[in-house]
């Protein structure tokens, strides 16, 4: 197990089954918190035809240190983290007589240490996803990082929102992690919240809330 600590971990889930789904939101958690408690922020986007699933992390934790820190020194957890983010992605979006949900209408969002697996899941996989969400999060690696990425995400969403006194989150790593994205062809919102700390703000629950509207579909097609 050492060599894939999150392994096997549960997945929490609610709202609509895969099958009736219009679309779907994997949620991601921060450093010691729950999966369950991304549920809740599930329930505050307000649509039960939406499919949400959110992995719990062994012991509460993605990575052992910080997302600034050289990448080998968040090893083996973070390629675990990650395969396990694809583990979901392939169980959402995988056609199994029509019980599933397509990539484009898939929401991958995370707050803090989630939010940094999100972007960086994002930006090693592009593709044309529903939307990637960073709440206080951005790409994982020291700086200079090379982000050399290939592909593209084809006008997917995304958004990166943190506040300029977030002690965990550098204002330059969401600007960076902006910038990426945009070389990747998404369609990038950016919002940088002044004198706000390590939080999820009401304007970032709106912006997710009309990014899932835009989303969903219903099953048989219509919008």
């Amino acid at each position: 197990m050492t060599g894939d600590p999150h392994g096997g971990q549960p997945i929490e889930r609610a709202g609509a089954a895969l099958a009736d789904a219009s679309a779907a939101m994997i949620l991601i958690h921060g450093r010691g918190a729950r999966a369950r408690g991304m549920l809740g922020l599930a329930e505050e986007i307000g649509r039960d035809d939406v499919a949400s699933l959110a992995p719990q992390a062994a012991r509460g934790t993605w990575y052992p240190n910080s997302f600034l820190a050289e990448i080998e020194s968040n090893q083996p957890h973070l390629e675990s983290a990650l395969g396990l983010l694809e583990d979901v992605l392939e169980e959402v979006t995988t056609d199994d007589d029509d019980r599933s949900v397509p990539l484009e209408r898939t929401v991958l969002l995370g707050f803090s240490q989630g939010g940094c697996l999100a972007t960086e899941y994002a930006a090693r996989n592009p593709d044309r996803y529903g939307g990637v969400v960073a709440l206080s999060g951005g790409l994982i690696g020291p700086e200079e990082t090379p982000r050399e990425y290939e592909g593209s995400m084809d006008g997917s969403p995304v958004f990166v929102g943190c506040g300029d006194q977030d002690p965990h989150i550098p204002v330059e790593r969401v600007e960076e992690t902006a910038r990426v994205f945009e070389a990747l062809e998404a369609d990038v919102e950016k919002r940088i919240y002044e004198g706000v700390g390590h939080t999820v703000l009401e304007d970032e629950l709106e912006y997710v809330r009309s990014l899932v509207d835009g989303v969903a579909e219903r099953p048989n097609g219509d919008s």
